[in-house]
């Protein structure tokens, strides 16, 4: 490429981020934005590496190299963001209904509002998808295949679910001290595992594990004078809490679901999983500041500010384009590593790295075809918008 054409791409480079610096709200929460923006790299990311689908007698079926390397268990630890998404929904909803309550907007627009830019993008994915499985049914696929596809893309849904009650209940929740719902986990482990108890204990653990960094997000103390203090003791005291139940009361230390495993952490939550959580929100409150400060700059604040204005599209579509790549794949008639190949060594980890580029270029079409369904959602409110 000739220094012209570098001059240039800078050029347009620069006049992009110019153009987002001044369309964006001068009070807009750049910090939240990057915190959702990692969360999300998180989940994309970490679903790309741990979910494998493999063909096996003329059939596709998903495995995860968790379940045969092991020593690739700390890759959960970074990438299992979750408990950041709900910390920073937890957030963005009290200071969104803060603000609209100093507006005059009453409690019934703005969950409307707030609930339409979550589910707008679901009607799409969820369209497409129940059209492709009765194709792929109709065509002769193997219910097995089209169950193992239907499911990776549908089963994150269930974190929607859970946000969308979490933000309806915002009023309240802002209030609610989070060891509540933190006891509430502790005691429903204690039923299912020190009690013997009934699995489906557990369950209540979906809306109670998840809504103790929904809590955090939306508690006062973030923006007081001793913020930084509780974040270093969130994220030290919560840390040794999830290493003490992983090293002496037998909870996994993958913080993600592994096949075969007879406890997972995240379906349903767990207490360790919870205190893990815990620490990463203390984590992510010690990057808040240095975040607001790096996300001035408008060449840095630029593709952060484009991530979240397709945050859902990005989190709905991601499965989909690994899906497409690997589907796409199979037209060379034979198993490709990395892709289609059983994730049980080094080799399939580093084949796997190098269809990243791949699933991301998919993820951009897919992105070009749907990203339309979230930005309906943001035409009103103001110019603010957090999910």
């Amino acid at each position: 490429m000739t220094g012209q054409g570098v001059a240039g791409r800078d050029l347009a480079g620069r006049d992009l981020a110019g153009r987002i610096e001044a369309a964006t709200p001068p009070g807009r929460d750049r910090a939240l934005d990057g915190l959702r923006a990692l969360a999300i790299a998180g989940v994309v990311l970490g679903h790309w590496l741990v979910t494998a689908l493999v063909v096996d007698s003329g059939t596709l079926r998903s495995a995860s190299p968790l379940t045969y390397l092991p020593g690739l268990t700390p890759v959960s630890w970074t990438l299992q963001t979750l408990a950041v998404f709900f910390w920073v929904g937890g957030r963005a909803a009290a200071l969104s209904h803060a603000s609209a309550r100093a507006r005059g907007v009453g409690y019934g627009p703005w969950v409307r509002g707030r609930l339409a830019r979550l589910f707008r993008p679901v009607a799409a994915v969820t369209a497409v998808w129940s059209l492709a499985a009765v194709v792929m049914l109709a065509s002769g696929a193997g219910q097995q295949t089209v169950y193992a596809l239907v499911r990776l893309v549908l089963s994150p849904l269930w974190f929607l679910l859970v946000h969308a009650a979490l933000t309806a209940a915002t009023p309240l929740v802002a209030r609610l001290n989070p060891l509540w719902p933190l006891a509430v986990v502790a005691l429903a482990d204690l039923v299912r595992y020190g009690l013997d108890g009934p699995a489906w204990a557990g369950w209540v653990n979906v809306p109670a594990g998840w809504l103790v960094p929904y809590c955090l997000g939306a508690a006062r103390v973030w923006d007081g004078p001793r913020a930084r203090s509780a974040a270093w003791g969130l994220l030290a005291g919560a840390g040794l809490v999830a290493a003490g139940l992983v090293l002496w009361a037998g909870y996994p230390a993958a913080m993600v679901g592994v096949p075969g495993a007879p406890v997972s952490n995240l379906s349903p939550p767990t207490l360790a999983a919870v205190a893990f959580g815990l620490a990463q929100c203390g984590a992510a409150r010690l990057l808040y500041d240095p975040l607001r400060r790096a996300l001035r700059r408008p060449a840095a604040w630029a593709p952060v500010a484009l991530v979240n204005l397709s945050a859902m599209t990005l989190f709905l579509w991601h499965q989909t384009a690994m899906m497409a790549v690997t589907a796409l794949g199979l037209l060379a008639g034979v198993p490709l590593p990395g892709l289609h190949t059983l994730p049980s060594d080094a080799g399939w980890v580093l084949a796997r790295l190098l269809w990243l580029p791949a699933f991301a270029l998919a993820l951009l079409g897919c992105w070009a075809a749907f990203h339309a369904y979230e930005r309906a959602g943001t035409r009103s409110g103001g110019g603010t918008r957090h999910v």
